[in-house]
Order: C-alpha cells, then structure tokens, then sequence
C-alpha cells in the first residue's frame, strides 16, 4: 500500500453512493474511521457520502514543515465534486449548501483524543440556505451555533467555556433550562454573540469563506495528531507517533431536525459484561457531541434496556419503531460481517438512518473474554482467533479486588455503572492534582461535572472516576474501560463545587481529601473505604485460558517468596517459581536482628552463630514454599543486596536499632559507615558476597537442600529446587559457585539419607555474562535473564533515577518505550541472543527463562518466543496476562 502511495501521489479515497476506492483492509493507509466507512459503503448500507485523506499525508505534512503535499487541494476539490454529485448540493452555494464534518481517523481508535469539527461551510449566507431548504430556521441557526463554538475553539483555540457562558446568560435571561427550549431567534442572537466574542478575543472576523474553514478543520485535525492528549494517549496504548492519522471528510446528516430526528451511539453487545444485546443511547432532537459530551442525558435504545434502568423517557425502539427495526437489522449485519462486536455511531435525519462510523468496541476485559468465548462457540470465530481477540494487558482489570458483598454499603449516591470493578480513594477535583497525588502514591478517585479529552492524565492517576453528567457512552465512561478504571457516570444528585473543593449528595458534604469507595459494576458511590475481596478466575476467563494453555509453548512462572503470593500465582496457573528473592525473607522485624548480628560480626566465626539462626527461618519459609508448588521448579536466588541495606540509614534509626538488639551504637554506626559504597548497585553484592563469605551462600544452599528433603520425606511431591547465583561475570565465578553449592547439597544429602533433583545456574543481569555465555554454561544448567538489571547494565541507566528523564526521551522520540516497561529487543534482545546461542552451544539443554518485569510485558514474552526461551516469570498478578501473551506469541509464530 505505501508502494501504491508513493507511485501514484494518491493521498484522498472517495466513499458513497453504494461504492468505495477503499475497503477495511487499508486501515493503514485510511485509518479506522475511513476504512470502515467505504466497507459500510460498498455493503450498500446507508453512509452519507465523502472523502478520506490519508494517514500519508499527515506523514508528509510533519515531515515538511508542516505543509501539504502538492497535489492534496487538487485531489480534496474533486472529493467534494463527487460528494456533490451524489447529495445533489453545493459546498458554499447560497441556496443547496453543502455541509460536512471533518473528523480524526488514526489506524488504532483513539476515542476523544484528536479533534473534530461538524457543520462545516455555514456561514451568514448558507444559514439562510439551510434554513430555507430544511424550512425550519430554529434548526438553521442551531447548527450555526454548534459550528461557530465547535470551530472557535478546534480550530482557532479559543476556550469552548467562553461560548457556553455566552449561552448560559442567554438561557438564564430566558428562564430557560435546557437548550431545545430556544427558538428560532434566540439562536440567531446567540450566534451574533458568538461572531462578537470572537472579533473581541482575535481580532478579527469569524471566518465566513468554505474553503477557508475546509483547511482550517484539516490542518487542526492533522495538529491534533500530536497535542498533548493524543501524545499521552499514545504512550499509554504503545501506538507509533509514525502511523499518523487520516482526515474524513463526511456530507453532514442532521439529527437535530425536529422530533423524527435524532442521533446515538451502540454497541452490538454490552461492552461492560459482553452480554449479547443492543446496547447504547440516543437523544432525539440532538446531533453526535450532545451524546458522547454529557450535556444532555440520553435515553435508551430498546424498552427492555429502559425498563431495567427505571428510565421514563421512551427508547429509540419506542420513539421511532420502523427506524429501530432497520437499525438493528443493520447493526446485527455489521457484527457478522466484522465477526467481532461493534461500536457504531448513526443519525436519523427526518425518519432516514444514516450509518456514520463501526470500529471493533472498546470493551472490557470481562466482556472481551464473554464476546471470544461465546463467538468461538457459535462458530463465528475459532478458538484461537478468541485466544487473539483478548489483549492480555487488559486482564488485568480482573486481577484485581472487588467490592465484598457482604460488606455494609453507606451509598451517598448512584449513578450509571459506566466501567466496572471498584476503587478507594482520596476526592480530588482536578486532573492536575489527580497526577500530582498518584506521582507520591496516593489513591484518588476524581470526581468532576464531566470529564474531557484534557483530563486524560488525571484519569489515568485516578484509581477512579465519578462524574455528574454523562451516559454510558461519555467520554468518561469509554475512556475509563478502556484504561480499565472503574467508573460512576450521571449521578444527577451530585452537586459539585470544584472551587470549593467539595461535593454535596442528599444533605450530605464530601471535601477534598475525604476518602470514598466507587463501585462501577453497580454505579454507587460510598462513603469510606469498604472491604474488598480478592477476585477468582472462572467461567469464560477458565475457558479461554484453558484454549490459550493449549497452545503456547512458554512456560509461565511467577516471582514470590511468600506463602500467599505463591497460593495466589498457582491459583492464577503459575508452572513454578520463577525468581524467589531470599533476601525479603529477611526484611521481617523479628528476623532482620539476626542478620545484622551476622553484619557486625568480625570474622568468620562470629557469622556463624546468626547465620544458624537464619538457616532455621529459611528453611521453614522454603518447606512451605516447597509444599505449596507440588513438585513444580522453584528458583531460589540467593542473596543479591549489598548488606548496608539491612542496616538502619539514619541516626536517629541507628539508636533505636542499638537499643532494641543490645548492639553498641557506635560499632553498628561504624559498620554501615564500612558498608557504604559509592555505587552499590555495580558494588559488593550478588554473589560476590558469596564469594567474599562463602559462608553465606552455604548456609542458603543447605537451607534449601535440607526443605526439599524435608518435604521429600514426608510424603509430598519431591521439590524440584533451582540454585541461582547472582551477578555472575566471569566463567571462573561460576565454577567457583557450582562446586561450593554441589559441595554443601552432597553433605545434606548423605546427612539425610536422600537425593535431590536440583540444578544450578546464574542470572544474567551484566553484558559480559551474555558475551561470555559460553565460560558461564561450563558449570550452569540454566540461565535467568534479570532484564531489570540487564536493562540497566546495558544502557547505563539506573531505573530508580530514569524517571527524571526518560519521559523527555520519549517525547522527542529517542525511545519509543521505557525500556524498563518493555524490553528493549535490539540492544538488551541482543544480549539475550547472544547469551542464548552461545550458552546452547556448549550445553544443549541449558534451560533459559526471563525473571525480570518484562516477564509480565506481552510485547516482551512475544520476544522470549521467538528467541526461543523456555520459560518467562512475572509477579503473581500478572501471570495470566503472561499465559495468555505467550499463547499469543505462539499463534503469530505460527502465523
């Protein structure tokens, strides 16, 4: 397709009238929005007709200084020749005008985050051709309005608030609540106003040339390709600043044309629970922004929906029964043609439907597996495409707890349950200080009047979100489900005063700061936290799981050291311990004595008494260990941090620890002042502690050997236990390591009586350890990538400090990723190459796994299967958002 682009200059495809130049197969070239509209187009279905430029010329126009390609305006003003062939009106023309809306259409669905502009071409001449053609003038000069304020502020920057307070007074002098009150006159008054507050705050007229206002919309929309919310918007979905996005050019379609009109948005199946049935909103009398923006609350598509909802305006199915029948005709035959549910926006216009968008729906992680698992078993798809259909990220929404239902509820208000799963959290009213309190690891929940695409940040720091108005298909509401927050929307009796720093619900005051629970499965909110519980995995999750464990290759692990996170990880299908840091079996107050006893110890002899007593801790942490994993592998690092990290750092802590074990105050501050190292992270740690006091890792090694061969006798599954010796650089390290451990394992074992299965092997965490593979596989049965470290070894970067920066890297594009967060594949990834080639050359069956953070990373475990690893590890919650990537690897692999 780039090909075809570069050869033929083509940057606009034409749609309407029965026929399209493009199809949904070319959503790179014409973006979602553009792709799905031709192939509605060429279905025969009823698009108002217009024109996509493409995804190409917002490329061009970025990398030429912002200019259009050559040929764009020629191609553009036969666009909209053939749009006026096929409406019968003219773009500008007095008397038939022709109006369009110019709208964003990315690759990927970005909802609210580009930028929009409807009614395009009115201006003080073609209003009073609208109004004489429409022959209703309230209409002509509504629409007016709505563009003046949509293009005053998309376009020429102005603040959309100046024109709503304009509209506000005008009401208020009117005494008038709601905007359908307005006549005729009373827009035409607000329009004049308008015109006047944009000569006062530019300097200069609202524009009134067509054409002039066409580029206007167009160069806007290709700017907000790259405002601050798409940018953000993009980080937080991995989406390539390089797609670009593409501009529709659409033949307006009014639903604001009087009681026959009317305008909505629908899902094919409900996004929340994946339940198989229409669901959505309308508002008759209204156009597109009226529904998604929350100023008016819409009404429900079908009388059950209504019903269920205690809603006493009438449905859609209702209101207009014969346009109902064809909608939902149409949307079913949407959703078997796309096999996948579909989110779709229409308008009727005097009786007449006109589809104006279907994408793939925003959903759920719930409803995701619902909509697989039951498409797969009506044969719409097959099992492994349901395995595909699931983005493993969004599992995440289900790992997390949930309201108890026993708890007691204290409800201050209800509104509608726009995204599910619940929230504790700290009341703020504002984005900014929503991000501010997430940064310092506060739980907040932000509660506003409605939300828009600028508070994009404060949702994403929000652990959730409330807001006073708005439907189910507000931005609020689509924007939290598919960030996974749960999300209260249009709780009507909330009265929020953001200046104030408050909120008022029967009777009731709520300040800043105060704490509340939201439940977005039951669009509650409650005063205080409320018990949560810890969520299970059954039913559709179990099924597709089950498909997904059927065809990935990957072994899942998870990263635990203790008994709950270890029963959670087998609950959530972990196949063993991937990484068990010894060191937080220490950390406990009534333990860590013991090993500053063993700090301040002077020589070998006087470690030994409390390395004795750490023995016993870690051999009873590692038999339950042992116990709950069945005979599954577990990976026992052992001890990794430098040891001033279990020294107190402060005085004040120094005398209170002094204090406390009966250690002479000044010899304990004496020893962390030995211990301190410029560099600790490239300092005394890892197994070079094992090799300066072998004594340590000897004490570890028979820890594990005598849990295992406790647990061996009395019955269980024998464990199978894998020693792991950090930080190793150097072949001769790891010999060295080999024969101390396989010295202290054959002594437990011909003390016991028993034989242990285990293996011995090193984390690879430095450069030199992958380049040097080979001299590690001489004396290791296994390696383990800590792409943590190798991250930060390889680049130079400390990822306790990279915060400070990397954010600045990647908005002028040096990464396209934290690399922290997602592997870096061609510098780390060639590494991890390396290391395995060269390790599999001199032992074949040397085991490889991932133990780092990027274990969890879908994008990463895609990595590890092509490599070829055996195995990545992850936290607890995270492994089956690993199962289910690896499964997913295993399936592009295939291809």
């Amino acid at each position: 397709m780039l090909a075809e682009q570069a050869v033929t200059n083509r940057w606009v495809y034409s749609f309407g009238g029965g026929g399209a130049d493009g199809d949904a197969a070319m959503k790179n070239l014409l973006g979602g929005k553009g792709a799905n509209l031709a192939e509605m187009s060429a279905l025969g279905l009823p698009v108002p007709p217009g024109f996509t430029i493409t995804t190409e010329a917002c490329n061009h126009y970025y990398a030429n200084g912002k200019a259009y390609p050559a040929k764009l305006a020629e191609q553009v003003a036969e666009g909209l020749a053939k749009v006026e062939g096929l409406t019968g009106k003219r773009f500008g023309d007095a008397s038939a005008p022709l109006l369009v809306s110019v709208r964003s259409g990315a690759r990927a669905s970005m909802p609210g985050m580009m930028d929009t502009v409807l009614n395009l071409g009115l201006n003080d001449e073609t209003v009073e051709g609208l109004a004489k053609l429409s022959g209703d003038r309230r209409f002509a000069f509504d629409s007016y309005r709505r563009f003046i304020q949509m293009y005053s502020n998309v376009v020429l920057n102005l603040d959309h608030h100046r024109f709503e307070e304009i509209l506000d007074d005008h009401k208020d002098r009117l005494g008038v609540s709601v905007d359908t009150a307005l006549t005729a006159d009373d827009w035409e008054a607000v329009v004049a106003d308008y015109k006047k507050a944009v000569q006062a705050d530019l300097g200069h007229s609202f524009p009134q040339d067509p054409q002039d206002q066409l580029w206007g919309a167009i160069g806007a929309v290709f700017a907000s390709w790259m405002n601050d919310r798409a940018k953000f918007y993009r980080r937080m979905h991995d989406i390539p600043e390089s797609w670009g996005t593409a501009v529709n050019v659409q033949s307006m379609v009014f639903g604001n044309m009087g009681e026959t009109s009317a305008t909505g948005v629908a899902f094919t199946r409900n996004p929340s629970t994946g339940e198989a049935r229409l669901y959505g909103e309308f508002l008759i009398n209204a156009q597109g922004e009226d529904v998604v923006a929350g100023i008016r609350t819409p009404q429900a598509l079908t009388k059950v929906a209504r019903e269920e909802m205690g809603e006493h305006a009438p449905s859609m199915e209702e209101a207009l029964p014969t346009v109902f029948a064809e909608f939902k005709s149409v949307v079913e035959r949407l959703e078997t043609h796309y096999r996948d549910m579909q989110d779709i926006e229409f308008t009727v216009e005097q009786g007449k439907l006109y589809m104006l968008q279907t994408r793939n729906g925003k959903r759920t992680a719930k409803a995701a597996l619902k909509v697989a698992v039951d498409m797969a078993r009506s044969g719409l798809i097959t099992e492994a495409e349901a395995v595909a259909r699931v983005e493993p990220a969004s599992l995440d929404q289900l790992l997390h707890p949930t309201i108890d239902p026993e708890a007691a509820r204290d409800v201050i208000a209800a509104g509608l349950p726009a995204s599910p799963g619940a929230a504790t959290g700290k009341v703020v009213f504002d984005s900014g200080e929503a991000e501010r309190l997430g940064q310092a690891g506060e739980a907040v929940i932000l509660v506003r009047d409605e939300t828009s695409p600028e508070d994009i940040h404060g949702m994403h720091a929000a652990k959730g979100i409330v807001t006073a108005r708005g439907g189910m298909t507000s931005h609020a509401a689509v924007v939290a489900r598919g960030m996974g927050r749960p999300c209260v929307s249009g709780v009507g009796e909330l009265q929020i005063d953001a200046k104030g720093g408050a909120f008022r619900a029967k009777g009731r005051t709520f300040a800043a700061g105060d704490v509340i629970t939201i439940d977005g499965s039951k669009g509650q909110i409650l005063a205080g936290a409320v018990k949560m519980i810890e969520p299970e995995l059954t039913g559709d999750f179990a099924t597709l799981m089950g498909w997904a464990d059927a065809v990935r290759r990957l072994k899942v692990r998870a990263n635990v050291e203790t008994p709950q996170d270890a029963r959670m990880a087998r609950a959530f299908g972990a196949e063993g311990i991937g990484l068990c840091r010894t060191e937080h079996m220490f950390f406990d107050a009534d333990r860590i004595a013991a090993v500053r006893e063993m700090i301040l110890a002077d020589d070998e002899a006087g470690r030994r008494p409390p390395l004795a007593k750490m023995l016993v801790m870690q051999r009873s942490d590692l038999v339950e260990l042992f116990d709950i994993m069945e005979g599954l592998p577990v990976t026992i690092r052992l001890l990794d941090p430098p040891l001033h990290e279990f020294l107190p750092h402060t005085e004040e802590d120094l005398e209170a620890v002094a204090k406390a074990t009966g250690i002479d105050a000044a010899k304990l501050l004496q020893r962390a002042r030995d211990l301190q190292e410029t560099n600790p992270m490239l300092g005394h740690r890892g197994c070079r502690l094992g090799v300066s006091y072998p004594e340590i890792y000897e004490m570890q090694v028979r820890a594990i050997i005598e849990a295992a061969c406790e647990v061996a006798a009395s019955g269980k599954p024998a464990p199978k236990p894998e020693i792991m010796h950090p930080l190793v650089a150097k072949g001769e390290e790891m010999k060295y390591l080999r024969l101390l451990t396989d010295r202290i394992a054959k002594q437990v074992m011909e003390e016991k009586g028993q034989t242990i299965d285990y293996q011995v092997g090193t984390m690879i965490e430095l450069p030199r350890a992958a380049i040097r593979a080979a001299d590690l596989a001489e004396y290791a049965e296994f390696f383990s990538f800590g792409t943590n470290d190798l991250t930060q070894t390889t680049f130079g970067i400390s990822r306790d400090d990279a915060g400070k920066f990397l954010g600045a890297y990647i908005d002028k594009g040096i990464f396209e990723k934290d690399p922290f967060v997602s592997l870096d594949q061609e510098g780390v990834g060639d590494l991890i190459r390396i290391a395995a080639e060269r390790g599999r050359a001199v032992r074949p069956n040397v085991k490889l796994g991932i133990c780092g953070e990027h274990g969890g990373d879908p994008a990463s475990i895609a990595f590890c299967e092509d490599v070829g690893l055996d195995y990545v590890s992850c936290s607890a919650y995270r492994t089956p958002i690993a199962r289910l990537a690896a499964a997913q690897a295993a399936l592009a692999r295939k291809g």
